[in-house]
């Protein structure tokens, strides 16, 4: 595989419909493969496999053009990074699960999280700096448009929040029962953050040099969609032993009410706007007891 002036030209075939068929046929596997082999050996779960791939990818970016980097990015990724360690490591109410079966400890997953948070963050950097699909304002040090964008986040992602609430109500067969409400507020910036970098950040850049020489004028969109269905899809691992049907209707509904738009939001408005929107759904589920 050639690189020509810091570029990934040959990542993808000009105009062939391979590289998309490929990434899909891949995708398909991950996930069907999870699925039958599931039942007769332990697995880890689907996050797991596409955090671990989204975040070598975004090293292997990150090697080959860190130049690209201002000492911003470097700044910003590191102290991300850092900040959900440490959130993780004080967390009450998430509680992910052990990672590939071997990291367990509340530690050994802050550690995790953040090393994953800034690997992920500084790779996503690499393409964003090179035209990728999502921006990051808060590298060019635009606090103001920072606000702005996060506002509109909390604003379209508030009623879709409650929303939230309610459909968690029905589909868990539980009532509200109350958490801690600074606790609910600072765990949510766990997901808020880390899914937000490596999914709406790291791995729609990945997919979009994938597929942006083969599909030109559809690589954006293209890669945004995928990624969000991998995100969305992620989360139905067990339902999808189950009853795969129930879990394919779900998924949709998911990707439509709250895939949509943070997929929106991070490509119109930025990468902060995908996130806020993401935490106030978090937030409220936790505040809720979900």
């Amino acid at each position: 595989m050639k690189f020509i002036s810091g570029t990934y030209k040959d990542m993808a075939q000009h105009k062939s419909p391979l590289p998309l068929l490929s990434l899909c046929l891949g995708i398909l596997t991950i996930f069907g493969g999870r699925a039958l082999l599931a039942g007769f050996v332990p697995l880890p779960y689907s996050f797991q496999f596409f955090d671990t791939l989204t975040v070598i990818g975004a090293s292997f970016v990150l090697y080959k053009d860190y130049r690209v980097l201002r000492k911003g990015d470097w700044v910003l990724a590191l102290a991300l990074g850092l900040a959900v360690g440490i959130g993780m490591g004080f967390a009450t109410l998430f509680s992910p699960y052990p990672f590939w079966g071997w990291v367990k400890s509340h530690w050994g997953q802050a550690v995790l999280r953040g090393t994953f948070t800034a690997l992920a963050g500084l790779g996503g950097l690499v393409i964003s700096r090179q035209g990728g699909p999502v921006e990051f304002h808060a590298t060019n040090g635009d606090w103001r448009k920072v606000s702005k964008e996060m506002l509109l986040g909390l604003a379209i992602g508030l009623p879709l929040a409650i929303l939230n609430v309610f459909a968690l109500q029905f589909t868990q067969g539980q009532s509200i029962h109350w958490q801690n409400p600074l606790a609910a507020l600072v765990d949510a910036f766990q997901p808020g953050i880390v899914e937000e970098v490596l999914y709406r950040f790291a791995l729609w850049g990945l997919l979009w040099l994938w597929l942006r020489n083969s599909q030109p004028e559809r690589a954006v969109w293209l890669a945004g969609v995928l990624a969000m269905l991998i995100h969305n899809y992620s989360h139905f691992d067990d339902l999808f032993i189950q009853a795969p049907l129930v879990a394919l209707g779900m998924g949709a509904i998911l990707a439509l009410f709250w895939g949509l738009p943070p997929l929106i939001l991070a490509r119109r408005r930025g990468l902060e706007a995908a996130m806020a929107f993401h935490w106030i759904q978090d937030a409220a589920r936790f505040l809720a007891g979900f």
